[in-house]
């Protein structure tokens, strides 16, 4: 099964050549590069993203081997759907999903369905593949698009991917994909966003579930960045760091009306 790009030529370019020349651009050259189990990445369109997504790209070891989480935004298909085995298409060439891997989560990861509907349009989990690709040509993947869900389910879901990671064996990323605020001014965002991310490198994943509820911070990816902390801690994470935060209003020039982005790795 292949899926093909739902939104090259949109977030990202649509040719090989100028995709390549953009992502060199947003990826900074670091030397030295950490070795981290769980990352947080925004997903909208690389001019308004990309550069915070690049920085937390540029700065980790990337290993052959990566699980991305991404939020259902369409609200198709199953409410915890793994895409089946295949690959996926993007003008850097494909990535092919890991069918152990892929078994592994079907073994030990609750509610998780293999679905493929979900996954056609989505853009959450798409724009993180040509990053990396860029790192790894060798890269396989699996994908997990989720719905909402409550705390129990959050941590049942993160036990299981650390279950099903620690049994694979070898080293592998899980990649939450999520913007943060949305739509609301730039000092707005930012207080907001401040409260998510704290909980965030404190390792609270129960916390960032109830402050993004209870101040109302729309953060649409909260659910896939609290199922990476629940399992980046089960595999031993205790450190955090902010690599990047900004908004849309750095771009646009508009801070009345922004979207935030983060991205936090943690190891």
């Amino acid at each position: 099964m292949q899926r093909h790009a739902a939104v090259a030529g949109q977030f990202y370019p649509g040719t090989r050549e100028q995709l390549q020349t953009i992502l060199a651009e947003l990826v900074p050259h670091v030397s030295k590069k950490r070795r981290v189990l769980g990352i947080v990445a925004p997903h909208a369109g690389y001019i308004y993203s990309g550069a915070i997504a690049g920085k937390v790209y540029g700065r980790i070891a990337i290993p052959s081997t990566v699980v991305i989480i991404g939020p259902n935004h369409h609200g198709a298909g199953a409410a915890a759907a793994l895409y089946p085995e295949g690959e996926w298409l993007t003008p850097l060439g494909s990535i092919a999903i890991n069918p152990r891997l892929n078994a592994l989560l079907q073994r030990h990861v609750p509610f998780v369905e293999t679905d493929s509907s979900a996954h056609r349009f989505e853009h959450s989990l798409e724009v993180q593949v040509p990053f990396i690709q860029h790192a790894r040509s060798d890269a396989t993947m699996a994908a997990l698009c989720l719905g909402h869900g409550d705390f129990p389910a959050v941590q049942a879901i993160g036990k299981g991917i650390a279950a099903a990671v620690r049994e694979y064996g070898g080293d592998v990323l899980i990649v939450a994909s999520s913007d943060m605020t949305h739509y609301e001014s730039a000092d707005s965002a930012r207080r907001k966003d401040e409260l998510a991310l704290a909980r965030v490198l404190a390792f609270d994943p129960e916390g960032l579930l109830k402050i993004c509820h209870s101040e109302h911070i729309t953060m649409c990816g909260v659910v896939p960045a609290a199922v990476m902390l629940v399992a980046s801690r089960e595999l031993g994470a205790t450190q955090g760091e902010l690599a990047a935060y900004g908004n849309s209003g750095d771009i646009t020039g508009d801070n009345n009306q922004v979207v935030g982005y983060a991205a936090v790795s943690v190891w």
